[in-house]
C-alpha cells in the first residue's frame, strides 16, 4: 500500500510555503497574540476522569483517506448521507458529554478547514484542538490566531521530515521548539505515537497528553492492540489518549478496564445521524 503519510507531507510544505507567501510571520503573529484566551484543553481531560467519566476528544472530520466522504455528499453511494454542519455537530457534542473537541483543517486529504474550527469553537464552550500535519512554526501561530487551544504533533511525520535514519535528535529537537512555542501562546500539546520507539521520544517532551494512534498512518490500517502494548511504558502522571478504531462499547470496556480513559474518535460518530447522541450511547 502507498506511503500516505509521505504524500500528506508533501502537499503540507508546499501549502505552508504558500500560506508564508500571503501571510507574513509578523501579521500573523499580532493575530495569534490579539486572539481570545484559550480554553484549557488538558484540565477538560482531567475533570472528566476526576469524575470517574470518559473523556472524549470528539472530532469533527468530514473524510479520511482511507475511508472517503464520511459525512456529507454521498456521491451516488447506497450509504446513508447525513449532513456536515461542523456547529451543530459542535453543539450536540457539547450536549452529549464531550470534555474537547478535534477539528480537521487539512483540506486536500480530510476536506477539513480553519472555517469548521472557528464554527465550532463558536457554537460551545468546550476546549478545540487543531488536527492537522503540524511541522512548522508558522502553522503553531497560525493554529492560535485561527483560536485553537490545543495543537498536534506527530512523532512520525517528524521522523519521516526531519528524520536520518541514525539519529533521532533533529526530529526530537523540532517537536521540542514547536511545544515550546505552542505552549508560549497557551496552548496545549497532544503528542501522538505509533510505537515504542516513537513513544520514547513523546516521553522527553512535557506535555501530559500522550495520543497513542492504533491507526497505522502509512497503511491505514487499525489495531486497539498498539495501544494496549505500549501501556506499561507510560508513566503515571501521563494521560493517556486512545485514537482510532473506537466503535463498540466493548472497545471502551477494553481501554477502561486497561486504565485508558481519554479517547479521541471521529469516525463512529461522523456516520451517525446525531454524533452527540451515538458518542452518549458508546460512552456513557
Amino acid at each position: 500500500m502507498s506511503d500516505i503519510l509521505k504524500k500528506i507531507l508533501t502537499v503540507k510544505k508546499q501549502e505552508i510555503t504558500a500560506a508564508k507567501a500571503l501571510k507574513c510571520y509578523s501579521l500573523l503573529l499580532q493575530e495569534a497574540q490579539s486572539a481570545l484566551p484559550p480554553r484549557d484543553f488538558v484540565a477538560a481531560i482531567r475533570n472528566k476522569i476526576n469524575a470517574g467519566q470518559s473523556a472524549v476528544i470528539a472530532e469533527i472530520k468530514q473524510a479520511s483517506p482511507s475511508k472517503g466522504i464520511l459525512r456529507g455528499p454521498s456521491l451516488g453511494t447506497n450509504t446513508p448521507s447525513f449532513e456536515f454542519l461542523p456547529a451543530q455537530i459542535a453543539r450536540t457534542y457539547a450536549q452529549h458529554g464531550a470534555a474537547c473537541l478535534s477539528v480537521l483543517t487539512d483540506k486536500q486529504f480530510f476536506m477539513g478547514s480553519p472555517e469548521y474550527l472557528q464554527e465550532a469553537l463558536a457554537a460551545c464552550l468546550l476546549p478545540v484542538l487543531r488536527k492537522d500535519f503540524m511541522l512548522d512554526e508558522y502553522q503553531i501561530i497560525e493554529a492560535r490566531a485561527m483560536h485553537a487551544d490545543c495543537i498536534l504533533l506527530i512523532v512520525s511525520a517528524f521522523l519521516l521530515e526531519y528524520g536520518d535514519g541514525k539519529s533521532n535528535s533533529k526530529p526530537l529537537m523540532q517537536m521540542q521548539q514547536l511545544e515550546e512555542l505552542a505552549h508560549s501562546l497557551g496552548m496545549a500539546v497532544l503528542v501522538e505515537v505509533h510505537d515504542a520507539t516513537e513513544l520514547e521520544m513523546a516521553l522527553q517532551l512535557t506535555t501530559p497528553l500522550i495520543g497513542i494512534n492504533n491507526r497505522n498512518l502509512r497503511t491505514f490500517e487499525t489495531s486497539l492492540n498498539t495501544t494496549l502494548e505500549l501501556l506499561n511504558k507510560i508513566p503515571p502522571h501521563k494521560i493517556v489518549v486512545t485514537e482510532s478504531g473506537i466503535h463498540h462499547p466493548a472497545d471502551v470496556a477494553l481501554m477502561r478496564n486497561n486504565q485508558v480513559n481519554a479517547f479521541l474518535v471521529g469516525e463512529a460518530f461522523m456516520r451517525a445521524e446525531d454524533p452527540g447522541v451515538e458518542l452518549e450511547r458508546l460512552f456513557f
